[in-house]
């Protein structure tokens, strides 16, 4: 939680997969140098990186928390985010159907991180109902859940991935990401199905995945 009343922590999502021919390098990077480089920046807290459990394409999951969604604003990520190095743009050329996010906390219930993570994607409206916000805050109470997390995609932030090609940034659409953390994976990824039920979303959407590491600020 942020230590500031009325500011929330901001998070950015990166979700993608990488040329198989090339992924002992593109988990090198991530391992040696990105996640490194994006905690060294004022205002990020922590980064992980999560792998997928559930054999869907877009295995690689990571995410960065920061003070407030205004570090994302800031002259040094500003640096950090259009001055990559090599190695990073390498990558992120390999990369293949990646989503980037960056959103703001827009709801918590229960504490603490697990090693599972479920999420699927609603429409801020329908997280925001009471109804489901009691039904998030009553599964932090089921065995091998923890916490239930919701950042709302600030779309103006959340530009397409730096390349060598890359154009003009442009806006994404605004929608929401729910985050089931848990001990275990089943239990994140059941209660996940059925809050994405809750929201109108359908079930099968839902994806999990197993932390590869953390790293801290």
């Amino acid at each position: 939680m942020s230590t500031t009343p009325h500011v929330q922590p901001g998070q950015l999502c990166i979700w993608t997969d990488t040329d198989p021919q090339t992924e002992t390098d593109f988990n090198a990077w991530y391992d040696r140098e990105h996640m490194q480089e994006r905690v060294g920046i004022r205002g990020f807290r922590h980064a992980r990186r999560f792998l997928a459990n559930d054999g869907q394409a877009r295995r690689y999951l990571a995410l960065y928390v920061t003070e407030s969604l205004d570090v994302f604003r800031s002259e040094a990520y500003r640096q950090a985010f259009t001055q990559q190095t090599d190695w990073s743009l390498r990558n992120f050329e390999r990369m293949s159907d990646a989503q980037r996010r960056v959103g703001e906390l827009a709801f918590e219930a229960g504490e603490g991180e697990g090693a599972h993570v479920a999420l699927f994607v609603a429409s801020p409206e329908a997280l925001a109902a009471a109804n489901w916000r009691d039904r998030a805050v009553a599964a932090t109470h089921e065995a091998g859940v923890h916490a239930v997390r919701v950042f709302r995609t600030e779309g103006t932030l959340s530009a397409p991935l730096a390349t060598r090609n890359a154009g003009a940034p442009r806006a994404v659409q605004e929608d929401a990401v729910v985050f089931v953390e848990g001990s275990s994976n089943a239990a994140a990824r059941s209660t996940a199905q059925k809050l994405a039920a809750a929201a109108g979303v359908a079930p099968e959407t839902v994806r999990s995945f197993d932390m590869l590491w953390r790293l801290a600020a």
